[in-house]
C-alpha cells in the first residue's frame, strides 16, 4: 500500500534528522546524493508537505539531470555549488533559497570543499508521490 492509498490525519509532529533513516542515490560506483526524509505522510502523521535534508559530498559530480511533476524548493544549509534549472546555472551557498518549477529539469552540484547540505520541500503528502524522470543523455 502506498501513501497515495492512505488517508492520514495530520497531527503536530516533531522529528529529529538523526532519527530518520539515511537513503542514497548512487550511480557509476559514486556515493552520490544521500538524504533523510523528515516529514512524509508514509512515515509521519503529516500531509500536504514532504520535507527532508540532502547531502552532496565535496567534489562529487551530480547524479544527473532529473525532473518531476511537483514543484520543489531548496534552502541551502551548508556548502556551495550551483543548481542548474531548465538549462541555466545559478550559484548557491549557505542561505540561498531555490524554487524549481514542476517538470523543470534540474540538478545540484557541489563545487566547494565541504558537504553541500540542503533542505528540500515538495507540496505533496508523501515522498513516494514524487516520480523522478531522467532525460536520456544527449549523444555527443
Amino acid at each position: 500500500m502506498s501513501a497515495r492509498d492512505v488517508v492520514v490525519k495530520s497531527e503536530p509532529t516533531v522529528v529529529h534528522e538523526s532519527d530518520s533513516p539515511e537513503e542514497r542515490w548512487s550511480e557509476g560506483g559514486r556515493v552520490g546524493v544521500r538524504w533523510r526524509t523528515l516529514l512524509s505522510g508514509d512515515r509521519t502523521p503529516t500531509s500536504s508537505l514532504t520535507v527532508g535534508v540532502a547531502e552532496i559530498p565535496p567534489g562529487d559530480a551530480p547524479v544527473r539531470l532529473h525532473c518531476h511533476e511537483p514543484v520543489e524548493a531548496y534552502y541551502i544549509l551548508e556548502g556551495e555549488g550551483f543548481v542548474e534549472i531548465a538549462g541555466r546555472e545559478h550559484a548557491v551557498r549557505a542561505g540561498s533559497a531555490v524554487f524549481i518549477p514542476g517538470n523543470a529539469e534540474h540538478v545540484v552540484c557541489n563545487t566547494g570543499s565541504v558537504v553541500l547540505r540542503l533542505l528540500y520541500v515538495f507540496p505533496v503528502d508523501a515522498f513516494d508521490q514524487v516520480e523522478y524522470r531522467f532525460p536520456e543523455p544527449q549523444a555527443g
